[in-house]
């Protein structure tokens, strides 16, 4: 069966099998040999200095890291106006309202991009207001549609406005480009079970270390400040998902062998046209313009007279899990992506499966 849902993905044997490797304390020196292996390794994803960046762990999911991240970093005098234009904008919205964060959504049609303009009225009003905001919040990759977010235009508001950029990159980290030299970019949230190719348990955020010095402590397990900390430190506070970490780690290093994120990006955007070619062909259009959709996961609107259950449950018989659309989107589109791994004969095999419900 393969997996063409947006995470988790299908495994290499390489890295299932890493799940089979011995039972480990998290208080020996060699789970503190695994757990820095992994942290070097997610710097060098980017290239990032580690003098600058520190890549800091945790278990669970990549929305664990996403709330980590948006409870920690933004200080207790911050205020964080959130773009939401798909689920998970939405998300980091209401992880604020339930931190009692300040903070303000900027709600956008589900079916655009965020509006640069609109984003730096509202900034600017709130800084003629006496209410400034301290910090952005963004989905880079909203799978919701499918939509990859200009992080570049973003980054330039914030920069004029001396503002600190929060993105979620789960579903972008290790493939879609990242400007971590860009001086507005505070941290960046993400998780082993997608681009990396990893199991779901392990989740991590890449944070400044000038934005370390700063954060809140408003949550007990997903305390970013501590956890980096006691990670540099060559200790966890808790019990970590270790064979998680074993198959991160072994991820990363076939990662970093197959040609790190350059080929990884042009893998996804060889099989993603692959796609779009194939269903185009049979009528099948896709949501968004390629120039405006990422390479891992692209939306695609349901053909007439066919249902997503029997499209879902016939590909399934022939051997593929495809993805609904969220909310209202459920009855009008599906979404494919191709993360984990898969080939080009693959999605031949797929595109026959198609073919054979028209």
């Amino acid at each position: 069966m393969l997996l063409l849902n947006p995470g988790p993905v299908t495994l290499t044997e390489r890295v299932r099998r890493s799940l089979l490797q011995p039972d480990l304390c998290h208080r020996e020196s060699e789970f503190f040999d695994l757990q820095e292996e992994a942290r070097s390794r997610l710097l060098r994803v980017y290239a990032l200095d580690p003098a600058e960046w520190t890549a800091v762990l945790m278990t669970g999911s990549g929305t664990a890291a996403v709330e980590s991240m948006v409870a920690s970093v933004v200080p207790a005098a911050g205020r964080l106006l959130v773009l939401e234009n798909g689920v998970y904008g939405e998300r980091m919205a209401q992880m604020c309202a339930q931190y009692r964060i300040a903070h303000e959504p900027l709600t956008g049609s589900w079916m655009d991009a965020p509006d640069v303009r609109v984003v730096a009225a509202r900034l600017d009003a709130a800084a003629s207001n006496g209410t400034p905001f301290t910090h952005l919040a963004v989905v880079h990759h909203e799978t919701t549609t499918g939509r990859l977010t200009d992080l570049k235009a973003l980054a330039e508001l914030c920069r004029a406005r001396d503002l600190r950029l929060l993105v979620d990159g789960v579903s972008s980290f290790g493939a879609e480009d990242i400007d971590f030299a860009d001086p507005s970019l505070a941290a960046v949230a993400a998780t082993a079970n997608k681009c990396l190719h990893g199991v779901p348990g392990a989740s991590f955020v890449m944070v400044r270390r000038t934005s370390l010095a700063t954060a809140s402590s408003r949550t007990y397990y997903l305390d970013l400040g501590r956890l980096a900390a006691l990670q540099d430190q060559r200790n966890t506070p808790f019990t970590p998902a270790v064979h998680a970490y074993y198959a991160l780690v072994e991820a990363l290093r076939e990662f970093e062998e197959q040609g790190g994120r350059a080929a990884r990006y042009k893998q996804y955007a060889a099989l993603a046209e692959q796609v779009r070619a194939g269903l185009a062909a049979m009528g099948i259009e896709g949501v968004l313009p390629p120039a405006q959709s990422s390479v891992v996961l692209r939306a695609y609107r349901l053909p007439e007279g066919l249902t997503y259950n029997r499209l879902h449950d016939e590909l399934k018989a022939g051997g593929f899990v495809i993805y609904a659309g969220q909310g209202d989107l459920s009855r009008t589109l599906f979404r494919i992506s191709t993360m984990g791994n898969l080939t080009r004969a693959d999605i031949d095999r797929l595109l026959t499966c198609f073919a054979k419900l028209r």
